[in-house]
């Protein structure tokens, strides 16, 4: 019988943090106690001039399926077989929300043999910068409508108020609301919602901020809403930036953990994968690559939303160039993409196996092709796989000259991962990338949207609404034409369209909303219908969590 992943995380005896920080080479003047077990590291160590960077290598996926492919899991594995093969590695990722811990998905720290620890903690409240970061944005919407209500100087528009309040929570009730409420000392009524924490932009700002200063000017640029006469108002304008940075400083440091094999792991940042740009942040990769010979992070979902997000907006802001990437599939999912239900993924079916595999050639495709990277393959094995589904994978990747690696790592940790590092390091250091962006940085807003769904989605074009035509003009005209694109899709398909699985064509993509984060530096596009506050399922995943009275916590995963 299995144990479950808090059950795993929990029998394995961590070591405390320092003894973490030796083995990074942390100096103790830059270690941040937050417990025996967690730490944040001075941003002061990105100024030493004595340590070159090391190679950075991208963990990314196929579509995700309801099978799961194991992104996070392979990532933390492939850390610990570089390190079990001799190599000076650290593995950066993104802190779970509390929203899908709650929910459906639950945690984000890995799963099995490969995970990293204390997983409760990392889970819950960590070191609170989920926290900060929702205080930081609520004050930013306090201080708004404070504004408005003693006299509105900057005559804002309180119907055209684009900012919203908060939570880290996944709570439909919220999503629409209308406040201010209670005669004239209570505020302006208005109408107003809620996103969740990891929606926010000061998440995307904080994790694409490269210091304190960067985060300040940042901060300034955030648009919250329009005057009467249709010009934006900014955070700077409502003078709130410095008060939000002083709520942001501590936040801004990456949280060092381990792996449950000892590696050390950066912890930081949280973005929406589907909304935002998904990766954790700039300043713990930074550092990571500062620290190691190897650096392996990942980009959330598959590698249309996570890994081009990755690509064309966190490298092209941070100057990064990974040296490989890898690609996380597993049997089940892609026969889901071939049309398998659920309920049959533990049955041998080639048929099934070969119709779905065009997902994953398209993404290797994409990563080989389109953004010119070393890469491989990285199948998730699980129990039920057999040998001919496993030939079949193979096969088919070596038709387009990638390598294909089994990866066992949920079952035996890092010595489940040993064949994929070396693999990668072979690909870190023989073969040699020629990174390319999908698109440049002079190309209009409406050609970056174009060819991002042509190259990387595989469709024939996008179908602009008009009321998205009218914005894309609009944030033209306001100077923002150079920004790259965030595109906010559906992630269970190339195309907008959830119920598109596989490789689908003759499709075009509708963009139905366009708006501005200038303090991230990205223009949001909107395709479908895309959720900035989740709901809670019939059975939240929450009540199966409790808690003994020595305060050892049980159902989390």
């Amino acid at each position: 019988m299995y144990k479950s992943d808090i059950e795993i995380a929990q029998s394995v005896e961590m070591k405390p943090i320092t003894e973490i920080a030796k083995v990074a080479g942390v100096a103790d003047e830059y270690l941040e106690q937050y417990g025996k077990y967690k730490a944040k590291v001075d941003l002061s160590l990105l100024n030493d001039e004595t340590k070159k960077d090391g190679k950075l290598i991208l963990v990314t996926a196929i579509t995700p399926t309801p099978a799961g492919e194991g992104k996070t899991t392979t990532t933390i594995g492939l850390a610990d077989g570089l390190k079990r093969i001799g190599k000076n590695v650290l593995v950066a990722l993104r802190e779970p929300s509390l929203g899908p811990v709650f929910g459906v998905k639950g945690g984000a720290a890995g799963g099995g043999w490969a995970q990293v620890v204390p997983m409760e903690d990392i889970n819950l409240h960590f070191t609170g910068d989920f926290h900060a970061i929702g205080a930081a944005n609520n004050l930013l919407a306090a201080m708004l409508d404070n504004h408005i209500y003693q006299g509105n100087a900057l005559n804002i528009d309180p119907r055209r108020i684009t900012w919203k309040r908060c939570v880290d929570m996944n709570d439909r009730q919220l999503r629409f609301v209308t406040d201010g409420l209670g005669g004239r000392v209570n505020g302006v009524p208005r109408e107003d919602g809620y996103d969740i924490t990891v929606a926010s932009e000061i998440m995307a700002v904080l994790c694409l901020s490269k210091s304190i200063s960067d985060l300040k000017e940042r901060l300034s640029k955030i648009i919250v809403g329009y005057t009467y006469d249709e010009k934006p108002v900014t955070c700077g304008q409502l003078n709130a930036q410095g008060a939000m940075t002083a709520l942001l400083k501590d936040a801004l440091k990456p949280n060092l953990v381990q792996t449950l094999e000892g590696t050390p792991a950066f912890v930081h940042g949280g973005p929406f994968a589907n909304i935002a740009h998904g990766c954790n942040s700039v300043t713990a990769t930074r550092m990571a690559m500062k620290l190691s010979d190897y650096t392996v992070t990942e980009a959330g979902f598959g590698a249309d939303l996570g890994a081009e997000k990755f690509l064309d907006i966190k490298c092209r802001f941070a100057g990064l160039t990974p040296s490989a990437v890898v690609i996380v599939a597993t049997v089940r999912a892609l026969k889901m993409h071939g049309g398998l239900a659920k309920t049959e993924l533990n049955n041998e079916n080639l048929e099934a196996l070969e119709k779905g595999l065009p997902n994953l050639l398209r993404h290797v495709s994409n990563i080989k092709n389109v953004y010119k990277l070393p890469s491989v393959v990285a199948v998730n094995r699980f129990p039920t796989d057999t040998d001919a589904e496993i030939d079949l994978v193979i096969k088919k990747c070596k038709e387009l000259g990638v390598n294909v690696v089994l990866s066992t790592v949920w079952a035996e940790g890092g010595k489940g991962g040993e064949a994929l590092a070396e693999e990668v390091v072979r690909l870190c250091e023989e073969e040699k990338g020629d990174f390319t962006f999908s698109y440049e940085d002079g190309d209009s807003l409406e050609e970056k949207i174009e060819k991002v769904v042509k190259k990387v989605y595989g469709g024939d074009g996008i179908n602009i609404l008009p009321a998205a035509k009218k914005q894309l003009d609009k944030l033209t005209e306001l100077g923002f034409g150079s920004c790259p694109v965030c595109i906010a899709k559906t992630q269970y398909s190339f195309s907008d369209d959830m119920t598109k699985l596989g490789a689908p064509t003759d499709f075009k993509v509708t963009v139905k909303n366009v708006k501005i984060s200038a303090g991230a530096g990205f223009v949001v596009v909107l395709t479908g219908d895309i959720m900035t506050m989740p709901g809670l399922p019939k059975v939240p995943a929450a009540e199966k969590i409790d808690v003994d009275e020595n305060g050892k916590i049980s159902g989390l995963f």
